[in-house]
């Protein structure tokens, strides 16, 4: 009877580490995509000196948080048969996923922080 618990409850740990890998995926793709879209190569940096420090730190920091986002998940490439290293896998997903938010989160900071310094200097 333990057993059958555990191996479902496995099973769906299985099936939310796919759906999260899903999701982070598409967050990974969306965020670069952005980016580059953003991030064009004519385009100076322009501003007071405090503001672009901000605008590039989060730059950096959405960067950073891709990298490491990208990382993860290409160390969760396939799930593994025991039930260990299943666990093991689940936590690369889950954590490949947090930090593909935390890239987001840092696009839309820089997003917000372009929207008002335009406000404030225009």
């Amino acid at each position: 009877m333990l057993k059958s618990h555990l191996r479902r409850d496995l099973q769906s740990l299985k099936r939310q580490a796919r759906r999260d890998r899903r999701v982070t995926l598409g967050l990974l793709a969306g965020v670069l995509a952005a980016w580059t879209r953003q991030l064009s190569p004519g385009d100076p940096p322009s501003g007071p000196g405090v503001l672009l420090a901000l605008s590039v730190g989060l730059v950096a920091a959405s960067w950073a948080a891709w990298l490491l986002a990208a990382y993860f998940a290409l160390r969760a490439v396939r799930p593994r048969s025991e039930p260990v290293e299943v666990l093991v896998w689940v936590a690369r997903v889950g954590r490949s996923k947090e930090w593909a938010f935390c890239s987001l989160a840092a696009y839309v900071a820089w997003h917000l922080l372009q929207f008002v310094t335009a406000l404030l200097l225009g």
